[in-house]
Order: C-alpha cells, then structure tokens, then sequence
C-alpha cells in the first residue's frame, strides 16, 4: 500500500511540474511571443531546472505542441458544425463571425503575438497552420456557402484576426456589434450584385447599339472638285 501511494503521489507530482511548465509557456507566449521565449525563461517562470524541463519535454516542438494544445483545451475555438442549419445568410454570417470574435476577444494578446511571430518565426508558422488550419477551413466552408469568389473574398477579410483587431481596438466595437458590420457588408455586396450585372449588361447592350448606329449613318457626300 505504501509503495502505491508513492507511486501515486510521484505520477501527481510529475503532472504538476509539467503543468507548470505548459502554462509558464503560455504566459510567455502570450507576452514577448513565442520567438523571443527562451528554455531557460520557461524554466525559471515555471521554477524548475532546464534539466527538469528537458525531462518533460526533449525538443522545443514538444513543448509548443503542449502549449498549444493546453491553449485550445482551455478555450476551444468555435465550432462552426451547427452554423450550417441557419438557412438566411446574413443570419448564419452573424452567428459565426460573433463566435469567432469572442474567441479572439478572449485570447486577443496571445493571437496576437504568435500570429505576429508567425510571420518570421517558422516553428511558430507550423504549429500555428496545424492549430488554425482545420478550424479556419470549415469557416470558409460554412459560412462561404452559397457566396460568390468576390464575396468569398471579403468574407476571407471578416476572418482575419487583424480586421478584428482593428474594429473593436480603434472602433470600439464589441464582438457581435463588429460581427453585424462585416455580416450586412457582405450580404449587401449579395443583394448588389444583380443590380451590377444588369448596369453591366445594360452598358453593353448601349454600347452595342451606338455602334450600330454609327455603322447605320450615311456617309459624307464627297464632292467632285470643280
């Protein structure tokens, strides 16, 4: 029994200093970025020797994968499987910006710095594209649906976290009223596009009917000289 119970609190132990040095990473991350964290501000952050910190984790990889995916655990980014039974448009475009944004919202100063390192930083870019990559996808997917490459285009700048950024930072705008802003910029681009391709055809039929009109005219009489 006694060797059990050893056993049981050396596992606990273990768990905790790994918890510890997950969670110093996150900190770190989300104040001078991933790039600039060193192994050895992690381990004093964390209190614990780098030998400690390499028995948990072998390579630096290791460690950002644990980071991450504790990150994602905490708060996970939207699920966008039940946005696809909004029938009307705008309405599902509301719904699943306004999530998103409160994603962003709570986790603005770690996107933020790891999406800047992303940048330049080429483990940070390849865990960022394995973390955000499949979320990001079903976005475009759903909330994509039934749009043209024009609107699908301004829906790829309402997902982008800098465009967030900018709206509820210099706008002052909370999630759901910068949701509201891009949903009714893209489904009015929708309702204005018939009108486009009827001016655009309207001007082409005008055209085509000056130039039948000019081909119609009668020549100048060209007078013989005297």
């Amino acid at each position: 029994m006694a060797r059990k119970y050893t056993l049981k609190k050396r596992a606990e132990q273990l768990a905790d200093t790994r918890r510890r040095i997950v969670e110093a990473t996150v900190d770190l991350h989300g104040t001078v970025g991933p790039a600039s964290t060193t192994l050895s501000m992690i381990a004093e952050r964390a209190g614990v020797q780098r030998h400690t910190l390499y028995a948990h984790f072998p390579d630096e990889r290791s460690l950002f994968m644990a980071c991450s995916g504790l990150t994602f655990e905490r708060d996970p980014m939207p699920d966008a499987t039940d946005w696809s039974q909004v029938p009307a448009v705008r309405e599902r475009l509301r719904t699943g910006l306004s999530a998103i944004y409160g994603w962003y919202s709570r986790n603005a100063e770690l996107a933020a710095c790891v999406l800047r390192d992303a940048e330049h930083h080429a483990m940070t870019r390849d865990i960022t594209e394995l973390r955000f990559g499949p979320p990001m996808a079903s976005y475009r997917e759903v909330l994509g649906s039934g749009l043209t490459q024009p609107q699908r285009s301004l829906l790829a700048v309402a997902l982008n976290f800098h465009s967030w950024r900018t709206l509820a930072s210099e706008g002052g705008l909370s999630p759901a009223q910068a949701a509201e802003v891009f949903a009714d910029a893209i489904t009015a681009s929708i309702a204005d596009e018939p009108a486009r391709i009827r001016a655009g055809e309207a001007r082409t039929v005008d055209r085509a009917g000056s130039s039948r009109r000019a081909t119609d005219r009668p020549s100048a009489r060209i007078r013989s000289p005297a």
